[in-house]
């Protein structure tokens, strides 16, 4: 006779797949566990009575690992090592019908907006006062500040305006308060996300506000730097550029996804930019920010792409040489207005012109780090790993960019910040050792 496993009483574990704006929701859900009393842990291994799985459900990938991480948990139900089971987030949001009829497994399946409702079934209350608050799972000197939701903007790939909504920033107040709890919580770097960072503060204050935001932000004691991640190129705020260039707590990085550069593909994607534009803007930022690290993100594989279209690509990432480079194959999503278009690029090419991009930038990225060695940077400390240091410079977002390897005679503290000079690199990695 089977014996059922020891489940410890009233212990959830928060499961979270996706972007770090899930993550951001998983802490919100945490904090306000623990306030109703609910043990709660994240991503944990050990066995829990209770599992929530906060999915994503952006693109193929993303949709594929949620089911099979729905799947495993299901199975892990029906054999009694688990006791209920939640489903929340992007996935459930957009495919909530679904899920139910496929996996009667779960206890309750609940959208983007459920808080409340995913409280309740918990025999748990949703607490207004703690709004804002979070239960921080990154290491405690840096944290994520999602300052909107949802997005406005048309872009025919994107299946986010579907699970999100349209955009809704948050006030000003709200959010130094928030930082404010942030830093007497020992953070120190702010990563500032949201679907479009670019958008901020017009729906609210009927003009942009991201620069003052920034500005506000930065006077917080305990803050030593602040990134932005996500802007939107079409409208992008370019009074923020003088923070960049003048506030020392500002960081010299920018994230902003571009997706492609052919004028006939940008006009199918629907992002309101052309060819000629997008070059003016990188343009502007780099002469107005000179020592300024750009992160941007592709697609390729878009319907209708030919071999002429991922050759601009080519040329355009040869010619503009940015920092930091992803690519994703396209994802043919329904619902979006792109999914009426054939998705006519067999995924055989589509796999090659990924790797041929990341090959592209790889030399790229190797060959800007040589440009380092020799130099100092100012690295916050991320962890250790015996026996080195890992740490980022304000160029790199963490777990995305490039790391600093680092060498040191004596124990560093974790979330402190070191003048590193720069020996040696890698295609994507820095290794130095510390100033003494």
């Amino acid at each position: 006779m089977r014996t059922k496993p020891y489940l410890p009483k009233n212990l959830v574990n928060v499961i979270t797949l996706g972007c770090s704006k899930n993550l951001v929701d998983s802490e919100v859900l945490l904090n306000q566990l623990q306030a109703n009393q609910i043990n709660a842990v994240h991503d944990s291994a050990e066995k829990t009575p209770i599992v929530i799985i906060n999915t994503c459900g952006f693109i193929d990938q993303a949709k594929a690992e949620s089911i099979d991480t729905i799947l495993a948990y299901a199975h892990e139900k029906s054999l009694g090592n688990i006791q209920k089971l939640y489903v929340i987030g992007c996935l459930s949001e957009r495919y909530k019908d679904d899920l139910v009829q496929e996996f009667p497994e779960a206890d309750g399946i609940f959208g983007t907006q459920s808080l409340p409702e995913l409280l309740q079934e918990l025999s748990a209350e949703y607490k207004q006062h703690l709004i804002g608050e979070r239960l921080l799972t990154t290491p405690k000197h840096y944290a994520y500040l999602k300052i909107s939701e949802g997005c406005n903007r048309p872009c025919s790939f994107c299946a986010i305006p579907l699970m999100r909504g349209a955009h809704v920033s948050r006030t000003i107040e709200s959010l130094l308060q928030e930082t404010e709890s942030l830093a007497q919580k020992g953070v120190k770097e702010l990563i500032l996300i949201a679907q479009d960072l670019s958008f901020y503060g017009i729906d609210l204050y009927s003009k942009h506000q991201l620069a003052n935001l920034l500005e506000q932000l930065s006077q917080i004691s305990g803050i030593e730097w602040i990134r932005l991640q996500y802007a939107y190129p079409n409208g992008f705020p370019e009074d923020v550029l003088q923070v960049i260039r003048q506030n020392p707590k500002i960081c010299q990085y920018l994230d902003i996804p571009l997706q492609h550069i052919s004028d006939k593909i940008l006009t199918s994607m629907r992002r309101g930019i052309s060819q000629a534009r997008t070059q003016k803007l990188i343009q502007t930022i780099r002469e107005q920010v000179p020592d300024i690290h750009l992160r941007t993100t592709l697609i390729v594989g878009y319907p209708g792409e030919t071999s002429q279209d991922f050759d601009e690509l080519k040329q355009f990432v040869q010619q503009f040489r940015f920092d930091r480079l992803g690519v994703f194959k396209y994802s043919h999503e329904e619902n979006t207005h792109a999914f009426n278009l054939l998705d006519d690029v067999p995924e055989k090419v589509k796999e090659n012109r990924l790797q041929e991009l990341m090959a592209l930038q790889q030399q790229i990225s190797f060959e800007l780090n040589t440009q380092k060695i020799g130099k100092t940077y100012k690295v916050i400390i991320d962890r250790h790993e015996t026996p080195y240091w890992i740490g980022r410079t304000e160029y790199d977002t963490p777990e995305v960019d490039n790391e600093v390897i680092i060498t040191s005679s004596k124990p560093l503290k974790i979330g402190e910040f070191y003048d590193v000079l720069i020996h040696d690199c890698q295609e994507f990695d820095l290794m130095g050792s510390i100033n003494e």
